[in-house]
């Protein structure tokens, strides 16, 4: 079932995965007509998941689940997982990629490689203030209230120092 985010519980799990390029607005439009339908299917032992899911800033896949009614489960997240797989075979493009991390800066978004962010951080291409995207966020409330932060602030920062 597929509500706004809104309507999910502050609690509802997270999941958010980096495309490793922006997406095009073609693409954006196949995410999503793959997508909804995805998620008003997706389900946990036959029990119906109450979920949104969407991209944001033509990069970020979030998908969102209110575990209050039905949990999921291990198969569903699975499920979940080959459904990101199959897009991402689709656009061909990488959402599974965990050796980048990306910031915004000048309403752009930049990817940067953790074995280099120290280097990058060194020559001044950012800064303890530059806003990075925290997608190991694990609930709605926290991609609300903490997926964007400064670096200062982030996980992030104990790879520069």
């Amino acid at each position: 079932m597929v509500r706004e985010l809104i309507a999910l519980g502050p609690e509802s799990r997270a999941w958010i995965y980096a495309a490793d390029r922006e997406l095009a607005h073609e693409e954006l439009d196949i995410v999503r007509e793959m997508l909804f339908p995805f998620l008003e299917e997706w389900t946990s032992h036959s029990k119906e998941l109450m979920c949104y899911g969407n991209i944001f800033h033509k990069r970020f896949l979030g998908i969102f689940v209110d575990e209050s009614l039905a949990p999921a489960s291990g198969c569903s997240i699975d499920t979940s997982s080959r459904f990101v797989q199959q897009l991402s075979e689709k656009l061909n493009v990488n959402f599974f990629s965990r050796s980048e991390v990306y910031s915004l800066q000048n309403d752009e978004i930049k990817a940067w490689n953790l074995q280099s962010l120290s280097h990058s951080y060194a020559k001044g291409d950012f800064n303890d203030e530059t806003l990075f995207f925290d997608n190991l966020v694990p609930t709605k409330d926290a991609f609300l209230r903490r997926w964007l932060v400064p670096l200062k602030d982030s996980w992030i920062n104990r790879f520069i120092r």
